[in-house]
C-alpha cells in the first residue's frame, strides 16, 4: 500500500476533569526550563568545554585517558566535545539562535573526528553522527528563512558523512551487525585498532542505526550507509524467535545465535522497536511498520502486564525472565503514543510517575512492588519524553502537572552551582560527579516542548521526527529518490495479509469519549504503588475445601505444600545461588479462589521476609549546606557499625568541619581546641577506625569522617564501606562516624581549602533545599479499584518473593537462617548498581584497601521453573539457564 504521512502529534482530547493550567503558569514553567537549560551549558562551557562532558560536583571536564575509568560508560567520549554536539539543535529549538551559530562555529573549528580512540558505535551514532545531522537540518533550516547561518555551506554534513565513514569498518561482519566498538582512526581488526575482537553485541546498539544512516545516504546521495543499517536490520529479524516474535538482548555478531534471551523493551533492546517504528515515519517504507507490528503484537501478548513491562524469555514467553523492571523502559508509553495504543501508554506511564513521586526520580531498576532495586538515576529523560507525548495525544492537564514534578525535583536535589549532578542514590539524595551529554539533548527539548505553545517555537515540529537522542530529521527525507536506498530483504513471510495492521494513528476523541476515562485508568494504579490501603481477605463460598496454605506453614521440601502451591498458581525456581523463588501467575490457578489464594499467600510470603530479612546497614549522607553549596552538593558515605546511628535521628548532626591533627586520627589530637564542637577530618589508615573515633570524641569532636587514602578510589567505582568496630565493645561511641572514599573526601577538602568555614549535614538522606515537601495523600480506594483484587484474564499476573534456602528447605520464621529473603534488594546492595551483593563491612584494620569493583559478570541471575518436586534443580536450571546481567548494558545504552 502506499505511504501515509504519518504525524507525530496524535488529535487530543482537550476537555479534562483536571484543572487546566493557566497561559501564565506554562509560560512561568517553560522560561524555568530555559532557565536551567542556561545554568546546564553555561557551566559545561565555562567548565568543561572542550572536554566530552562536564563533571559538576568537581567543576571540571571529563577527559577519556584523565579520570577513572567507569568501563564501558566511558566508550561513548571520543575527545569530540560530546556535549557541544549534542546540543546543538536543543540550542535552536530553545530559541537560542545565536547561541547555535556560535556553538556550530566552534565545532567547525575545534572538533576533530579522527582521534585514536576506540569508541562505542551506538553511542557515537545516536549522540555525534545525530547532533551533527540535527545541527545540519537546523542550519539549512535558518539559512532558508534568510536571517541566520547566511554563511553556511553544509559543514557540519561533510563532518557527518566523514564520521559516518570512519563507523563503515564496523559493519564489516558476515551477518551485517556491527562491531559494539570501533577505533576512529584505525577502525576494527587491526593490532593498532584495540578493538574487533568483540563477539556480542545487544540488540539496541546493532538496530539502532537507520534513522541516522538513512539521513545520511538521502542528505547526501550515498547509499552505502542506508544500505548497511537496513542489512543489519534484516538480519535481527531473520533471527527473531519465530514461535513469539520477540528478539533477544544479546547476539553473537558472527553466527547470529541469542546470547541472552530475555526479551522486554527496556535496556539492551529499547530502541530496536523505536526504531522501526520510526523509519517507517521518516523512510515511508512499508517493511517497518509491518516488522514493527509484529513485535508489538507479541511485546502486548508476553512482555505487557498493565501496568508493568516485565522481560520475558523469548522461547518460553509465558514465564519472566526477571522480577524487576529498569528505568529505560520508560520511553515505552511514548512509543505507544506514536502507535496510538493510548490505554495501556496511560497506565504504564501512571505507574512510573508514582514511583518517580515516591523516590523522587526513576531508580535506575525497581522491582514489580515499586521499590528501589538500583538506585541510581544518572538524570534519563525517557519519562520525560512519555510525559510529553501523552499530553500531546490527551491534552490532559494532568500531564503538564508531571512535568512541573520533574522540573521541582530536578532543581531542588539534582541542582548543584555548576550544573545537574546525577543521583548516586535516590534513597539518601547523594550525587554523582556525572552530567550525561543526553540531559542537555533530550531532557529540556521535551520538557521545553511540553509548556510551549505553537507561537513560542521556532518551527513546526510536526515536520521533523524524534531521533533515540531527540535530534530533529525533516520528514521530507521520505521524499528522496528511494531507488537507491530500498534494499531490504522481504521475503514471503512479510507479504501476508496486513489487513489487521493499523497503518494510521486513531483519533483519541473516538477511543475515550468519556474525558473521566484517563482519570479512571490512573487511579487504581496509583492506589497500587502507593500500598496505603489493606486488602480484604478473599470471599470463600461455603464447602470450597480445607483453608489455604499460609506462609508461615510452608515448607519448601513438603510434597503437599508444593500441590497446594501449583494449584495456586505458584511456581517454585530453584536459583543457583541456592535461594528459592516462588512466581505467581493467576491465569495458572485452577480457579478464581484458589488465584485469590495464591495472591494472599505472595503477600504474607512477603511481608515475612521484610521481617526477617538480616538487618543491612544503608548509605548515609553528608550533605554542604553552607555558602556556596546551601546544600546541592550532596555526597555518598559509608556508615560504621558503632557510634550514633543517624537513620534514627531526625536532624542528623550539623557542624563545621576541621582536620584533626594527627590527620590519623590514630594517638591523642594535639589540635582539640580546634576539634570541639566541630565534625573532624580523619585519614583511613595505621589504626582501627573505633580508635579514631574515641580519640575525636576525647577531644570533644561532635562527629568524624574519615577519608580514604587509596587515591582515586570512588563510590561511582566501589562498593558501599562499611566500618566495622575493634572487637571490643564499642557503647562508649557515641558520635556518629562516616566514611568517604578518595574522590568524595577530595571534594570537601577542596570545598574548605577554599571557602575556610565549610558545615556539613551527617544524615541518613539528604535534607530537602530549602523548599518544603508536599506530599499528596491519596484517597484509599476500595477493592473493586484495586488491580490486585484477582478475577483472573488474559493478561499473565505475577508476584514473586525469594527464598534462602543456603541451610534448609524448611522455611519457618524461627529458623533465621532458612528465613525468606525480601525481594526488596538491601540497601547496601543499591548503592553501587553494579554490584549485586553488599559489600563485607571492614573487620580488621581500616589501613586494608577498599573493595574492588567485582565483575559485572556477578549480576548474573540464572533462573528455574518447576510444577512439581519429580524435577530436578538441574533440569530446572537448563532450562532457565539464562544471562540477566541486564544493568552492565544499561550503562551502554543511555536511551
Amino acid at each position: 500500500m502506499p505511504s501515509l504521512p504519518f504525524s507525530l502529534v496524535l488529535l487530543g482530547a482537550l476537555c479534562s476533569l483536571g484543572q487546566a493550567m493557566s497561559r501564565e503558569e506554562k509560560q512561568r514553567l517553560r522560561n524555568q526550563v530555559v532557565e536551567m537549560f542556561d545554568h546546564a551549558y553555561q557551566n559545561y562551557m565555562d567548565h568543561a568545554y572542550p572536554a566530552d562532558e562536564l563533571m559538576p560536583l568537581t567543576c571540571r571536564g571529563r577527559v577519556r585517558g584523565l579520570e577513572p575509568s567507569r568501563g564501558d560508560i566511558d566508550d561513548a567520549l571520543g575527545k569530540f566535545s560530546l556535549t557541544l554536539i549534542d546540543t546543538l539543535d536543543t540550542l535552536v529549538l530553545l530559541n537560542k539562535t545565536t547561541e547555535f551559530e556560535a556553538a556550530v562555529r566552534r565545532v567547525l573549528s575545534d572538533v576533530r573526528l579522527d582521534n585514536d580512540i576506540v569508541v562505542s558505535v551506538f553511542e557515537t551514532n545516536i549522540r555525534v553522527l545525530g547532533g551533527l545531522l540535527g545541527g545540519h537540518s537546523m542550519a539549512v533550516m535558518l539559512k532558508e528563512e534568510g536571517q541566520h547561518m547566511q554563511w553556511y555551506q553544509d559543514e557540519l554534513l561533510h563532518m557527518a558523512k566523514d564520521l559516518g565513514l570512519r563507523l563503515l569498518p564496523a559493519f564489516n561482519t558476515s551477518s551485517g551487525l556491527p562491531y559494539p566498538r570501533v577505533n576512529l582512526k584505525y577502525g576494527v581488526r587491526g593490532p593498532e585498532t584495540r578493538t574487533g575482537t568483540e563477539t556480542d553485541t545487544c540488540t539496541a546498539c546493532a538496530g539502532t542505526i537507520i534513522l541516522e544512516f538513512a539521513a545520511l545516504s538521502r542528505f547526501t546521495g550515498d547509499p552505502v550507509f542506508e544500505a548497511h543499517a537496513r542489512r543489519a536490520l534484516d538480519f535481527l529479524w531473520e533471527k527473531r524467535q519465530r514461535n513469539s516474535n520477540l528478539v533477544g538482548t544479546t547476539i553473537n555478531i558472527h553466527s547470529g545465535e541469542w546470547v541472552r534471551r530475555d526479551s522486554g523493551v527496556g535496556a539492551g533492546i529499547d530502541s530496536y522497536y523505536e526504531y522501526l517504528l520510526k523509519a517507517y515515519i521518516l523512510l515511508g517504507d512499508d517493511l517497518f511498520l509491518q516488522r514493527f507490528n509484529i513485535h508489538y503484537a507479541s511485546i502486548m501478548k508476553y512482555i505487557s502486564q498493565p501496568p508493568l513491562l516485565l522481560d520475558v524469555h523469548i522461547h518460553k514467553p509465558l514465564l519472566p525472565a526477571r522480577t524487576w523492571m529498569d528505568s529505560l523502559l520508560a520511553f515505552f508509553p511514548g512509543l505507544q503514543v506514536l502507535k496510538g495504543d493510548i490505554r495501556p501508554a496511560i497506565e504504564t506511564h501512571e505507574m512510573l510517575y508514582q514511583v518517580t513521586k515516591k523516590h523522587n526520580f526513576l531508580p535506575e531498576a525497581f522491582t514489580t512492588d515499586f521499590r528501589v532495586h538500583w538506585a541510581q538515576h544518572p538524570l534519563r529523560p525517557e519519562f520525560a519524553e512519555s510525559t510529553y507525548f501523552l499530553y500531546k495525544a490527551t491534552g490532559d492537564p494532568y500531564y503538564l502537572e508531571a512535568g512541573r514534578t520533574i522540573l521541582d525535583n530536578l532543581n531542588r536535589f539534582a541542582r548543584v552551582p555548576c550544573g545537574f549532578a546525577a543521583m548516586k542514590d535516590v534513597r539518601t539524595g547523594s550525587h554523582e560527579d556525572r552530567m550525561d551529554s543526553f540531559f542537555l539533548a533530550e531532557m529540556f527539548k521535551y520538557l521545553f516542548l511540553l509548556f510551549a505553545d505553537a507561537e513560542d517555537l521556532p518551527f513546526d515540529v510536526e515536520d521533523y521526527v524524534f531521533t533515540t537522542e531527540a535530534h530533529l530529521l525533516p520528514l521530507s527525507l521520505s521524499a528522496a529518490s528511494q531507488s537507491s536506498f530500498t534494499t531490504s530483504n522481504r521475503t514471503s513471510e512479510e507479504e501476508l495479509d496486513d489487513s489487521n495492521f493499523d497503518w494510521t494513528c486513531p483519533n483519541t476523541r473516538l477511543l475515550f469519549p468519556d474525558p473521566a476515562f484517563p482519570r479512571n485508568l490512573r487511579e487504581p494504579i496509583r492506589s497500587a504503588v502507593d500500598k496505603s490501603c489493606p486488602r480484604p481477605a478473599p470471599y470463600r463460598e461455603p464447602g470450597m475445601g480445607r483453608p489455604p496454605l499460609r506462609a508461615q506453614d510452608f515448607m519448601a521440601n513438603n510434597p503437599e505444600h508444593l500441590e497446594l502451591l501449583r494449584r495456586m498458581g505458584v511456581s517454585l525456581i530453584h536459583l543457583k545461588d541456592g535461594r528459592v523463588q516462588l512466581v505467581q501467575h493467576a491465569t495458572q490457578a485452577v480457579s478464581a479462589v484458589a488465584a485469590e489464594d495464591g495472591v494472599r499467600f505472595m503477600q504474607e510470603m512477603m511481608e515475612l521476609s521484610s521481617q526477617q530479612q538480616k538487618e543491612q546497614l544503608p548509605p548515609r549522607a553528608i550533605q554542604i549546606v553552607s555558602h556556596p553549596f546551601f546544600g546541592r552538593v550532596v555526597l555518598t558515605a559509608g556508615p560504621a557499625q558503632f557510634g550514633t546511628d543517624l537513620s534514627k535521628s531526625s536532624t542528623g548532626v550539623r557542624g563545621f568541619v576541621t582536620v584533626a591533627e594527627p590527620y590519623s586520627g590514630c594517638s591523642e589530637i594535639t589540635n582539640a581546641e580546634y576539634v570541639q564542637g566541630h565534625i573532624a577530618l580523619l585519614q583511613r589508615g595505621q589504626c582501627m577506625f573505633a580508635e579514631k573515633a574515641r580519640h575525636i570524641q576525647k577531644a570533644g569532636a561532635i562527629g568524624g569522617i574519615v577519608i580514604d587514602d587509596n587515591e582515586g578510589s570512588s563510590s561511582d567505582t566501589a562498593p558501599l564501606f562499611q566500618m566495622a568496630g575493634d572487637g571490643r565493645n564499642t557503647d562508649d561511641i557515641t558520635l556518629p562516624l562516616l566514611f568517604l572514599f578518595h574522590k568524595e573526601g577530595n571534594i570537601l577538602l577542596e570545598a574548605l581549602k577554599e571557602y575556610r568555614e565549610v558545615e556539613v549535614l551527617l544524615s541518613d538522606k539528604a535534607r530537602d533545599r530549602g523548599v518544603d515537601v508536599q506530599e499528596a495523600e491519596e484517597d484509599c480506594l476500595t477493592e473493586a479499584t484495586t488491580p490486585t483484587s484477582f478475577e483472573p484474564t488474559s493478561q499473565t499476573q505475577m508476584s514473586t518473593v525469594e527464598l534462602d534456602e543456603s541451610a534448609s528447605e524448611e522455611v519457618s520464621p524461627s529458623q533465621e537462617e532458612a528465613s525468606p529473603v525480601s525481594e526488596e534488594t538491601s540497601p547496601a546492595e543499591e548503592v553501587s548498581p553494579p554490584e549485586e551483593e553488599a559489600s563485607p563491612a571492614e573487620a580488621e584494620s581500616d589501613s586494608a584497601q577498599p573493595p574492588e569493583e567485582r565483575d559485572s559478570d556477578r549480576r548474573e541471575e540464572s533462573e528455574g521453573d518447576t510444577d512439581s518436586s519429580s524435577q530436578s534443580v538441574d533440569e530446572l536450571l537448563a532450562d532457565w539457564r539464562e544471562d540477566l546481567e541486564a544493568f552492565q548494558q544499561m550503562e551502554k545504552d543511555e536511551l
